[in-house]
């Protein structure tokens, strides 16, 4: 079972004991040491930090050591992402008091909100003269209007590609990778979604136009599908060299979401995944999402469990339905093993706000939600309890009271009970889930300042969980 974040932790179990493997072929050419110190330097940053996928941090000694090398500035490794790797992991970033990071590997392109960022993707091997023979034999018609998509790893070979193709399809563009928030605003029939950039006519729409892939089947794909998902995909895979159209049923992958949004609306309680600390715009998006469904009449927890599994969330069985506040690329989380389903703040906003309706137009960016931003949609005024028009659950098939809006400042709710929150005997208005959460044994990392007593530092066990290194000692 694949979760939003990627790893899920069987390589580190694997992973064996001993000293770090030699690094492979070019370190120079393939992780940009040059480009790295220019951008250190040329930024005056002191102290920067390196964040690696799993299967890279095997370089990760040997690239660090040339570019300090190479830039005088102090690197520290970032060996494990808060949440994906895909993401720039700030907080571990500012952990070691770095002024700048360096992402390897695969990106989502999400912006950042403080840290300055420059992306090194990696150059994956690419037979571009073979993908244009792909290209022409997908598309043989030369008047064939396609627009060609990327996975971020050979977005360097695109350059190369479009020279082959061009000439003999006029109609063909190429998306360029954007890395954070697009300076100026949109042109007459640009898009601008998923870290991808391009133009097409504005006459016909996105709609008439086919969509080329150039990369392996994953989340980048199904996310990039399930977005355009009026255009006919194919796509081109490098490791084995084959093309093929994309056979996915989108509309089935559809309307399991839009099942997910009719859960949504029968919810009572819903709890809120932080699933991101480092894009821009969680913290909006987090307020946005409380205030839509207090409008609802929900009761909301947010909950910062770092990268989700059905055993993390199963401790929260009052909870009806999660929503989980990612970046694009983790958003999409198959939740058929979990207790309760998990949506994206864009099926929540369908269940919840009575504006916003289904066009056919699918959002996995959260930023699109937030005020001034191209899908924002005002929650309409509330609406007063002799007017309110219950509906009927396509679940359960049970009558489903409409929330009248906000409730008046002065009047508890029904369910709300007064219990004492410290020791000062003040009291606090807490649900009765809320109440269940409080009296659990379990509740988190908590700060126990003056009660823990102070010991000496000893030295713990050293190795991995299914092979402590005492344990190896003691069995022979």
């Amino acid at each position: 079972m694949a979760t939003a974040f990627s790893p899920d932790g069987q390589a580190a179990l694997r992973r064996a004991l001993g000293p770090a493997p030699a690094p492979r072929g070019d370190i120079d050419g393939c992780y940009e040491t040059g480009r790295a110190a220019a951008f250190v330097r040329g930024g005056g940053f002191r102290k920067v930090a390196l964040q690696f996928p799993d299967q890279l941090l095997q370089d990760a000694v040997a690239v660090a050591a040339r570019l300090e090398a190479e830039s005088g500035a102090e690197v520290s490794v970032l060996g494990d992402t808060t949440y994906g790797s895909c993401c720039v992991d700030e907080v571990a970033a500012e952990h070691v008091g770095a002024e700048a990071v360096l992402h390897y590997g695969p990106a989502c392109l999400s912006p950042c909100r403080k840290l300055p960022v420059l992306h090194i993707f990696g150059q994956q091997p690419l037979d571009v003269g073979r993908c244009a023979e792909v290209f022409q034999e997908l598309y043989p018609e030369r008047q064939s209007r396609v627009v060609v998509l990327s996975d971020v790893v050979y977005a360097y070979a695109m350059g190369e590609l479009e020279q082959q193709l061009c000439p003999e399809y006029p109609n063909v563009v190429f998306s360029q990778l954007v890395c954070g928030e697009p300076p100026g605003p949109a042109l007459p029939g640009e898009v601008r979604q998923l870290g991808r950039r391009f133009r097409v006519e504005a006459g016909g729409g996105l709609q008439d136009w086919a969509m080329f892939y150039v990369g392996a089947e994953g989340l980048a794909l199904t996310n990039f599908m399930l977005t355009w998902n009026r255009c006919p995909f194919s796509s081109f895979d490098p490791a084995t060299g084959q093309g093929r159209r994309e056979t996915l049923n989108v509309n089935r992958a559809l309307m399991r979401r839009l099942y997910l949004v009719e859960r949504a609306r029968d919810a009572r309680v819903v709890g809120i995944l932080v699933g991101t600390l480092g894009v821009a715009g969680y913290l909006e998006v987090l307020q946005h999402l409380r205030q839509l469904l207090r409008r609802a009449g929900k009761r909301s927890y947010t909950l910062a469990v770092g990268k989700p599994n059905p055993a993390k969330l199963a401790n929260f069985p009052e909870v009806d339905i999660f929503v989980l506040v990612a970046c694009a690329q983790n958003s999409l989380l198959d939740s058929s093993d979990f207790y309760r389903p998990v949506v994206t703040p864009y099926e929540l906003e369908l269940a919840c706000n009575p504006a916003r309706e289904w066009t056919g137009n699918y959002l996995t960016d959260f930023r699109d939600l937030l005020p001034g931003a191209c899908a924002y949609v005002e929650l309409p005024p509330a609406v007063p309890e002799a007017e309110a028009v219950p509906d009927v659950s396509l679940i359960t098939g049970e009558m489903r009271a409409a929330h009248l809006g906000d409730p008046p400042a002065t009047q508890l709710p029904p369910s709300t009970s007064l219990a004492c929150r410290d020791q000062t005997r003040a009291l606090a208005e807490i649900s009765p889930a809320a109440s269940f959460l409080e009296s659990r044994s379990w509740r988190g990392l908590e700060q126990q300042l003056g009660k823990t007593p102070v010991s000496k530092a000893v030295q713990g066990r050293r190795g991995i969980a299914i092979a402590y290194e005492e344990e190896g000692r003691e069995q022979s």
